[in-house]
């Protein structure tokens, strides 16, 4: 690690670098998640802007580089979590009228609760070791070969325009395969199909053997045994029921393997500050902090406020009652932490499922308010979004050495500049397309966010998903991606 880089990175022009390019990526970000249904995150893209940039002025470090970049990437974490969600009220109400307030009350408490989680669950995923966060990795090795030169430079940027080569072609060019699939094995309930991308192989290079194998066995056994089997068989009467069993036992692996992963951490954690407190006579309380895996330091103070702030925005902006933003609140604690690990194994954070999993936890009393049931689901979202993916940039910083506290400030300004750009954004494109849900800003990530509102079709589905999930998740299994696959 680069400490003695650390004094240089938290720097004016690294955080108005940051900013701007925050705009940008935030306006950016929200069109792209609209409009393409998905958003490959930007991590390496502003590491390679951010370090062009400050290299040109002079006198830089990478932990300037890193500052400067996880300010820019924040914005368009927030943007995706808004982008995946609250298109979803328009989708089941066209003729609704933007209200930019209760629009900015979602994206800045998502904002400011998504910052605190950041905060509390970094050293848990950063500093004490966690998963490779493969984005995050590359963007650090990106800028460390950008210093080096030589051959490491050489391979990591020729096989970059190697990649950006065969994806514009691949996008560009009518008649070139995006996805290799065969008609008769799918007229069979049988969905072979190949994507052909180098952003899902390079992740896979990344995360090696362990999380790739898992997570492509667990889309093998849903899709080509599961599905196939149940409908010959009988169990499901088509391929929309046996769809919707999937998935529904999907979300409910992902809930039941993130709080048994959470739950495990807990113990494991308990343990080990037991036996340091056996040790050294530690107190109970210092015992206690290190069981979660938290040290507040002197940057204690803000964290409440930000929280209670986060609060008072739901309850004055939007429509949440107070019981609703409560669980939202609550909520985000675990998804945020399934969301962490998520990203950091698979590189893919489905802020959105995250988001609906509190959601209906929410329709439990509130079954028939649509739009009390969307805001929960996306200030969600926005925070898993921010909290998951933002972890990338920690990960660089760690192997830089920058100070988690230049870092956390990097990302505040990022992602309130994000929370505002991206309602702005999102509200002039409301406006100049018509409306969501269309060909051009199909939004689907938000349609399943609407139909899910009237609840998920087969509970039984679900509650064996938690069940199994719980359980692979104590036993140390990667349970969370099993859920993903």
């Amino acid at each position: 690690m680069e400490t003695s880089q650390s004094a240089r990175s938290l720097t004016v022009r690294a955080v108005i670098i940051g900013a701007l390019g925050s705009v940008v990526i935030s306006s950016s970000s929200i069109y792209v998640a609209l409009r393409l249904g998905a958003l490959p995150w930007p991590t390496i893209f502003v590491a390679i802007v951010s370090m062009a940039v400050l290299r040109g002025l002079g006198n830089t470090s990478n932990a300037e580089i890193n500052v400067a970049h996880t300010t820019m990437s924040a914005g368009a974490m927030v943007a995706g979590g808004f982008a995946f969600t609250v298109p979803a009220i328009w989708i089941l109400n066209a003729s609704a009228e933007p209200r930019i307030a209760a629009l900015l009350g979602i994206t800045v408490a998502g904002t400011l609760a998504g910052l605190v989680m950041t905060w509390l669950l970094r050293p848990h995923f950063i500093r004490d070791g966690g998963p490779p966060y493969p984005i995050g990795q590359a963007a650090y090795d990106t800028v460390v070969a950008g210093d080096e030169g030589g051959k490491r430079a050489r391979t990591l940027f020729g096989s970059l325009a190697l990649s950006a080569g065969f994806t514009a072609l691949r996008d560009l060019v009518p008649r070139f395969p995006v996805v290799l699939s065969s008609r008769r094995l799918a007229a069979r309930n049988f969905d072979l199909s190949l994507w052909l991308s180098p952003l899902a192989a390079g992740i896979g290079f990344v995360i090696g053997p362990l999380y790739t194998l898992t997570w492509l066995g667990a889309a093998v056994v849903a899709y080509h045994l599961m599905v196939p089997i149940g409908i010959g068989l009988g169990w499901f009467a088509d391929a929309g029921v046996a769809g919707a069993f999937r998935s529904t036992l999907g979300i409910g692996l992902l809930l039941g393997a993130g709080t048994g992963s959470a739950l495990r951490s807990l113990i494991v954690r308990s343990k080990s500050a037991a036996s340091a407190n056996d040790e050294s006579g530690e107190s109970e309380s210092v015992a206690a902090r290190g069981a979660l895996g938290i040290q507040l330091g002197s940057w204690s103070w803000w964290l409440p406020t930000a929280a209670a702030l986060a609060l008072v925005a739901l309850i004055t902006l939007t429509d949440l009652r107070l019981a609703s933003s409560l669980t939202a609140m609550a909520g985000i604690v675990l998804v945020t932490y399934i969301s962490a690990q998520l990203t950091g194994e698979t590189g893919v954070n489905p802020m959105e499922l995250l988001g609906i999993l509190v959601m209906l936890v929410v329709r439990i009393w509130a079954p028939e308010a649509t739009l009390e049931l969307v805001t929960v689901a996306a200030v969600v979202a926005v925070a898993t979004g921010l909290t998951g993916d933002v972890m990338n940039d920690f990960r660089a910083g760690y192997r830089f050495g920058t100070q988690p506290s230049h870092q956390i400030v990097g990302e505040s300004v990022g992602g309130l500049i994000g929370a505002v750009v991206t309602v702005f954004v999102f509200v002039a494109l409301l406006r100049s397309f018509g409306g969501v849900g269309t060909a051009e800003l199909p939004a689907p990530q938000a349609g399943a966010v609407a139909a899910l509102v009237g609840g998920v079709q087969n509970t039984g589905a679900l509650w064996s998903g938690v069940g199994v999930g719980l359980a692979a998740a104590l036993f140390g299994l990667p349970a969370l991606t099993i859920g993903l696959g």
